[in-house]
């Protein structure tokens, strides 16, 4: 089914987020930022196929530049310890991504309990999957998406990223996604950060996400689908540099990455915390964006090599 768009100008507006997610640890307060719309927008457009589809929570918005085609298209994934969050929560991203081209689909997903994490990843790849298909309708190219999560927003980028089941369940492949950029995310390997977790409520909160069971949290570990030949995306991983968990879950998953012949690089934010890093991304003159978009422009230019004749 087609999309019709609907040019708009809106200033947004949205509370902080109702009480503290594990107090300093996974908090991602969010400030009331005004946000400047895309000149083009689709919104609350339900992306899953699926009978039993939940109109909001499987939903996506999509922010696009005024003008252009072709544009690359980043798939947003918003955090909340993946049982809260909202595709809403964009802060400064609109604006950032559409100033340098890039459309900015942002997307909500299941929560737990009601869904397992395989739920979740299966959400994402469907987002991506209605990207895909769609893509040229608001400007964007199926041959450029990029995926991006905080928290546990970057657990499920990963997981998509290297988990192929799920993208090969949409009929896609890894090869669809052109980069991966994780913002201070800390289950890449969940029986270890269930492990190692310093705080008794942080344990808990990966293993009300991700059960008991060593398989299953194995399974949604995205370090364990890393493999040699697999066509894995190149991947920034950012965390911040006070996290002793988020550093050794990074630079564990980079290495495995790497060590597959992949592509993959670690990024320690210094004087971030694991909101600020998220509420931040598009300010002027901060180190993590010039990051992410210097990744994001390194990529473009190996696109463009390759299709050059």
């Amino acid at each position: 089914m087609g999309c019709q768009l609907r040019p708009e100008f809106t200033e947004l507006r949205f509370p902080a987020l109702a009480g503290a997610l594990l107090a300093a640890v996974l908090t991602a307060l969010t400030l009331e930022v005004p946000l400047v719309a895309a000149e083009r927008q689709l919104q609350d457009v339900v992306y899953s196929k699926a009978k039993d589809a939940d109109q909001v929570r499987n939903s996506l918005d999509v922010y696009a530049p005024a003008k252009g085609a072709d544009l690359p298209i980043m798939v947003w994934i918003h955090g909340g310890g993946w049982k809260r969050g909202s595709k809403e929560l964009v802060d400064r991203k609109v604006t950032a991504f559409n100033e340098r081209g890039f459309v900015l689909v942002s997307i909500n997903y299941r929560f737990t309990p009601a869904v397992t994490y395989h739920e979740q990843g299966t959400d994402v790849a469907r987002a991506i999957a209605w990207v895909h298909e769609h893509a040229a309708e608001f400007g964007g190219s199926r041959d450029k998406i990029f995926v991006m999560g905080h928290s546990a927003g970057a657990h499920l980028a990963a997981l998509v990223s290297t988990d192929h089941r799920y993208l090969e369940a949409e009929k896609l492949s890894l090869a669809t996604i052109q980069g991966a950029v994780l913002l201070d995310g800390a289950g890449y390997d969940v029986p270890r950060q269930i492990e190692i977790a310093a705080l008794p409520a942080l344990k808990e909160l990966y293993i009300d996400a991700f059960g008991t069971d060593p398989l299953k949290q194995k399974d949604a570990s995205p370090i364990s689908h890393v493999a040699k030949e697999k066509q894995i995306p190149p991947f920034l991983i950012l965390h911040i540099a006070s996290r002793r968990d988020g550093k050794l879950q990074s630079e564990s998953l980079a290495k495995a990455i790497n060590e597959a012949g992949g592509s993959a690089k670690v990024y320690s934010a210094a004087g971030k915390t694991h909101g600020t890093i998220n509420r931040e991304l598009g300010l002027a003159g901060d180190a993590p964006t010039k990051e992410v978009f210097g990744f994001l422009e390194a990529q473009l230019k190996r696109l463009a090599s390759k299709s050059k004749p």
